[in-house]
């Protein structure tokens, strides 16, 4: 494997400075985080219309995510984001070794471009570039808390 295709990536306010992000689904995104600031002490980071909160956990971060209405685009109730240097490299090697890709490469508002690959064992895996440093406020995202993860004001702690 071409191990030199992850690594740390280019800074990109719209995503939690790390190279691996675990991606929870939950029937309601509001009372999962909500519930996991409460009980674990998370963060809540980044706010993402009403079906995505990034939130920090110490120098980590986890996301939880609406689970998606079509078993098949979703076959699990998780999934792991990895960044990587050149995600259509990465995308390339995946498919030589013969993943099963289920979200093709795309360039999205948010300043990443991702895929989304199922592994033998059934798990789902988004692979994720930066290609600009995105400010979340212009795609419709609101920062809640800095990479260090202090909240600001509107922090789901607060709001309890």
């Amino acid at each position: 494997m071409t191990t030199h295709l992850i690594g740390p990536a280019s800074p990109n306010r719209s995503l939690p400075a790390v190279t691996v992000v675990p991606v929870l689904h939950y029937a309601n995104v509001n009372e999962a985080a909500r519930w996991l600031c409460q009980a674990f002490g998370f963060v809540e980071r980044l706010r993402i219309g009403d079906h995505r909160i990034q939130l920090s956990v110490g120098d980590g971060a986890v996301v939880v995510a609406s689970r998606p209405a079509s078993a098949t685009e979703m076959p699990t109730a998780h999934s792991v984001m990895v960044r990587v240097i050149d995600v259509d490299a990465h995308l390339a090697h995946a498919l030589e070794q013969g993943a099963r890709v289920i979200a093709e490469a795309n360039t999205y508002p948010y300043g990443e471009r991702q895929y989304t690959a199922v592994d033998i064992g059934g798990h789902v895996w988004t692979f994720s570039q930066t290609v600009v440093d995105a400010d979340p406020a212009s795609w419709g995202g609101v920062l809640l808390a800095s990479e260090s993860g202090a909240a600001s004001d509107n922090s789901i702690n607060e709001r309890n």
